[in-house]
């Protein structure tokens, strides 16, 4: 089953809603937010990217800048800016990008779950990323962005949903600068147990996006319990430390978009010399101008190589088309290109490649070859829901930067603070 709790949220004051909401802390570097933010003192990355406050020689993992970040939640509840909620609510938050809707309950999400993974996870954390968000989590004692967790859809929820949203008036409704729309209602309390029987029926959740936060709020949960077991408090399993916040979306509503990836070299080869290696593994051929080079199915790649896009079509046998893993688009292109031809070690770690979310279409990757001279770069097509589910249900890991889901939930629109 899938726990949720209501709780207590603080709310941006109505008039600073979109001023307040800030993009997640994960999808700018520091500098991206200091410019993002700009003279705007009420941006939520004053608080999840504390940084940006601080000179640009401290270092973004020292001490200060975990205490600016509690300097500056202190700062947004004690002017006002944020404003908490006087009874424990369920939230409806919808986003509308384009044509695509989604809706999604915020709600507290259950620690112990985590730990048995009935929150199932995909992909694996970087050790620096988790200590980071938990030391923040706990200095601040708050989960100031959501967690992104997904569901297989229920009609009786989705029908409960769509009567909030259409029995009331929003609390908050704006339009960020990026031109998604965000909208967020109370749930009123008559349909509160509703809903918490409902997801009680939903046997597992997903992470969709959040793993850093959703492990620093399991170790902060940790931590917090072992603080109140040496005090001598009996510890039920129903403190707010056993809860994080997250967002839980019905499957059927999300958008994963390709994650391409673009490479700084040819590890020693020329063009055509790894184009025929390339050839070894891929059927390839030259797109046309008149062509867009998206890939448009699975096992299709595109490749962009010294100005010209070349589309790759995976080879019988260069797969193993039974194992869930290794039959990923993303898995193809490293196991045959990347590790092999490449030299690329960790996709983690390794510095001679960088990821690019489809948000920022294959210009992008033009861009980065012809500009700032990466050697190749190659796009992909997106992974399914349904792929990643299965994964996660086998207790498999997806390779990283598997998945971008857009649109991304914005922090400062809601905020779990505990007591």
């Amino acid at each position: 089953m899938v726990r949720i709790q209501p709780f207590k949220a603080f709310r941006p004051r109505p008039d600073l809603a979109k001023d307040i909401a800030s993009p997640p802390y994960d999808v700018l570097d520091t500098e991206e937010a200091r410019t993002m933010a700009g003279d705007n003192q009420f941006s939520f990355l004053h608080v999840n990217k504390p940084e940006i406050d601080l000179a640009k020689e401290v270092d973004i993992y020292d001490e200060t800048v975990y205490q600016k970040g509690c300097e500056n939640l202190k700062k947004f509840v004690g002017n006002g800016w944020l404003v908490r909620d006087n009874e424990p609510s369920l939230y409806v938050y919808a986003q509308k990008m384009g044509e695509h809707r989604q809706y999604g309950i915020m709600a507290g999400a259950s620690v112990q779950e985590y730990e048995n993974n009935l929150i199932k996870k995909h992909e694996l954390t970087r050790k620096k990323k988790e200590e980071d968000r938990t030391k923040l989590t706990h200095m601040q004692n708050a989960n100031i962005g959501p967690v992104f967790l997904t569901y297989r859809s229920s009609s009786r929820i989705d029908e409960i949903v769509a009567g909030v949203v259409s029995s009331k008036a929003p609390e908050h409704d704006f339009t960020a600068d990026d031109g998604v729309q965000h909208t967020v209602w109370v749930v009123p309390s008559s349909e509160t147990a509703a809903l918490v029987e409902c997801f009680q029926e939903i046997p597992c959740s997903y992470i969709a996006d959040g793993h850093h936060r959703a492990a620093s709020a399991y170790n902060v949960g940790k931590m917090k319990r072992a603080e109140a077991e040496k005090a001598g408090a009996a510890v039920t399993g129903e403190e707010e430390f056993n809860f994080f916040m997250a967002c839980f979306f019905p499957h059927d509503q999300l958008r994963i978009m390709d994650y391409n990836r673009i490479v700084k070299d040819l590890n020693g080869f020329t063009a055509e010399q790894f184009l025929d290696k390339v050839r070894e593994k891929f059927d390839v051929s030259a797109v046309g101008g008149e062509q867009d080079p998206k890939p448009t199915q699975r096992r299709h790649f595109s490749m962009y190589l010294g100005s010209t896009w070349y589309r790759l079509v995976a080879k019988e046998g260069s797969f193993d088309n039974q194992d869930p893993v290794k039959s990923l688009d993303v898995e193809i292109l490293t196991n045959n290109i990347l590790a092999p031809l490449l030299n690329i070690g960790d996709l983690r770690t390794d510095d001679r490649i960088d990821f690019v979310g489809g948000i920022r279409g294959l210009r992008e990757l033009e861009s980065r070859c012809d500009v700032d001279r990466w050697a190749v770069a190659f796009a992909l097509y997106p992974v399914s829901l349904e792929e990643l589910m299965s994964i996660a249900d086998a207790g498999e890991i997806m390779p990283p930067k598997s998945t971008w889901f857009e649109p991304k939930l914005r922090s400062g629109v809601l905020v779990r603070i505990m007591d």
